[in-house]
Order: C-alpha cells, then sequence, then structure tokens
C-alpha cells in the first residue's frame, strides 16, 4: 500500500549523468539545457573555494563548511558526500523532489556515491541513470589535467575514485561512451535515451 502510494506521488522523471571527474558530465549537461531549458537542472552545493571565473548560484552554490553541516542536520540533502577526502558536495532534497511531484523533466550530474544515495530514495519507475564512459584512465588523466592546475596528490585522488566509479558503471540503465574531441555524439546519444524515456512517461 505504501508503494502505491509513493508511486502516484510522483509523475516526473529524474534523469542522473553519473560519472567520474573530467568525464564530461557538466559539458554534455550544459549543451542538453541549451536545448531544453524547460527542463529542471538541479545546482550541487558544495564547500569548495569558488574559482576564478565562477559565480555562485552557476555551477554551484557555495556555501561554508558551518552551513553545509547545519543543512545535513536540518535533513536538507537527497545525498551528500565528501569528495576527493576534502571538500562535501550535495543535492537539495527539495530541487529534485518537488520538480518530481509537479512532473518535471529533472537533469543532474553525480558521481557514483550520489547515485548510490538517489536511487535508494527515488522510485526506480522515475529514476534514469547514464554513466559517461571514457576511453580508459590516461584518458580521464589527460581530460583532468587540461582542466586547470591540480595538484600530483588531488590527481591521484581523482583516479583512485575514478576506478572504484567505473567498476559500478553496470548499475546505471545505459552507458554512452563520451570519446575525447566527439562530445557532439555523445551528447545526441544522451538525448535520445532522454527522449525514448520521456515518451515512456505518457
Amino acid at each position: 500500500m505504501e508503494n502505491e502510494e509513493q508511486k502516484s506521488e510522483y509523475s516526473g522523471k529524474l534523469f542522473l549523468i553519473v560519472g567520474p571527474s573530467g568525464s564530461g558530465k557538466g559539458t554534455v549537461i550544459e549543451k542538453i539545457k541549451g536545448k531544453y531549458p524547460g527542463f529542471a537542472y538541479p545546482i550541487s552545493y558544495t564547500t569548495r573555494e569558488i574559482r576564478e571565473g565562477e559565480k555562485d548560484g552557476g555551477s554551484y552554490h557555495y556555501v561554508s563548511r558551518e552551513e553545509f553541516e547545519r543543512m545535513i542536520k536540518d535533513g536538507d540533502f537527497l545525498e551528500y558526500a565528501v569528495v576527493h577526502s576534502d571538500n562535501y558536495y550535495g543535492t537539495s532534497k527539495k530541487d529534485i523532489m518537488e520538480p518530481l511531484k509537479a512532473g518535471a523533466v529533472v537533469v543532474r550530474e553525480v558521481d557514483i556515491q550520489g547515485f548510490n544515495s538517489i536511487r535508494n530514495l527515488v522510485p526506480k519507475e522515475n529514476l534514469i541513470s547514464i554513466f559517461m564512459k571514457v576511453s580508459d584512465l590516461e584518458d580521464l588523466k589527460g581530460r583532468i589535467l587540461r582542466r586547470g592546475q591540480i595538484s600530483e596528490e588531488e590527481l591521484e585522488k581523482r583516479l583512485d575514485s575514478a576506478k572504484k566509479e567505473i567498476a559500478q558503471s553496470g548499475e546505471c540503465n545505459y552507458q554512452v561512451e563520451n570519446k575525447w574531441g566527439e562530445i557532439g555524439d555523445c551528447v545526441a546519444n544522451v538525448e535520445k535515451i532522454i527522449l525514448a524515456e520521456i515518451k515512456k512517461m505518457y
């Protein structure tokens, strides 16, 4: 009975774009957003330092560690984690659940930790996960380094996290390869999946 009530509560669909740092999740979502501005695109909260050229409310909501921990205590997050043993990242519960109740299409990027948390809270029929594959770890390493200066220690943390994420990629509904220099093909494949799954809603 409880399950039936849960099913009737949400009429939208959440698309999680899953993958390690550097796999192209953000780029894919930006391209989809440009084409489908009517979808909901929730923004992460993070305690990491804002970088040059970034602004609050752009890629992230930047908050202090104290503020983030207050939000944890208040139960504001659908999922959160300490990423690369350093900063908090989290997804606001209301930014996901309210659009789903309203019947919206929600597109969100997460790492595998976020995916594992969210799939335990969002009904299966309202959730589609798409894992972003890269050719290999060397390819991923090159992408991470091209994004800007990071320490050797940070690079190793990210590659270690990536190995764990890739090992769980089969848990996702779909896997789409993002070949270097072929982002257009990758976006087109993600778009096809989203549109096919939206059709099933009606």
